[in-house]
């Protein structure tokens, strides 16, 4: 059932959907999404929890058009404290976020350990404070958005964090929900570089897994790795069959390791 909150004042609602019963699992969705993204899992998950998905502010169904500097890690951070006081005030609640969700994620559970009873990390790509920044793929994408090459810029953005030819190979509801959301990367851009810092991960106190996919680009494994060894009660899984959209790609399998993950936390 689609919802919303004013998390950000009246001029900003929220929308998120809501499915199920039980202790509360938290979807953040990455770049180009929003809670449409989580298709595959609203309806498996919910038979044990209650699952809540956000579309993050400046997404769909109101999705920026231009650059704005509201869509930002620290901002998502606020509003998703606010959604988790307004539904689950007295309980925390176990987060799960998706490549730059991720990120959102983590700060969040940093921000508010109070409020997260677990964590799960899904291919984070973000870079620690203590490396150089790096060069990234999205100033080339944002220049194509710029000119209006809509459709390469994204299919250049999708298969860079996925393999080659992967944008031409996805299905219709997929391509609908990332063009919906393409002018976001023009605000992202600006924090593409945004270091975590590692204190935030190695002070984390709730129950940790790590996902990655089988198929995923190798900087995404990288972030994993360095995370396993910086969080002492972290878990880690690999979705066999799958890269970066691991969710979309194997969601069977993915999904019992989410499952799995939560009734060991939870009992």
């Amino acid at each position: 059932m689609h919802q919303e909150i004013h998390a950000g004042g009246k001029n900003h609602p929220l929308h998120y959907v809501q499915t199920g019963n039980g202790a509360t699992l938290l979807l953040i969705h990455g770049s180009l999404c929003d809670y449409r993204y989580w298709r595959w899992q609203l309806p498996a998950l919910s038979q044990d929890y209650r699952v809540i998905a956000p579309s993050l502010r400046g997404c769909w169904p109101e999705a920026l058009t231009r650059e704005d500097d509201s869509y930002s890690i620290a901002r998502h951070v606020s509003d998703l404290q606010a959604l988790i006081q307004e539904t689950s005030p007295a309980r925390p609640v176990h987060v799960l976020g998706h490549s730059r969700g991720a990120q959102v994620a983590l700060q969040l559970a940093a921000n508010a350990p109070e409020a997260v009873r677990s964590l799960i990390l899904a291919d984070p790509g973000f870079r620690f404070e203590n490396e150089p920044p790096a060069a990234a793929f999205h100033t080339r994408v944002v220049d194509r958005l710029r000119q209006g090459d809509v459709e390469e810029a994204l299919a250049d953005f999708i298969d860079s964090v996925n393999a080659p030819n992967t944008w031409r190979h996805m299905v219709g509801w997929f391509k609908t929900m990332v063009k919906d959301n393409a002018y976001t990367l023009l605000s992202q851009v600006h924090e593409i570089n945004l270091p975590v810092k590692m204190d935030d991960a190695t002070s984390l106190q709730c129950p940790v897994l790590l996902i990655g996919g089988a198929n995923s680009p190798s900087r995404y494994g990288s972030r994993i790795d360095r995370l396993e060894q910086a969080i002492t009660q972290a878990e880690r899984v690999t979705i066999p069959l799958a890269s970066h959209g691991m969710n979309l790609g194997n969601p069977k399998a993915f999904n019992q390791a989410v499952l799995d993950f939560l009734n060991q936390v939870e009992h």
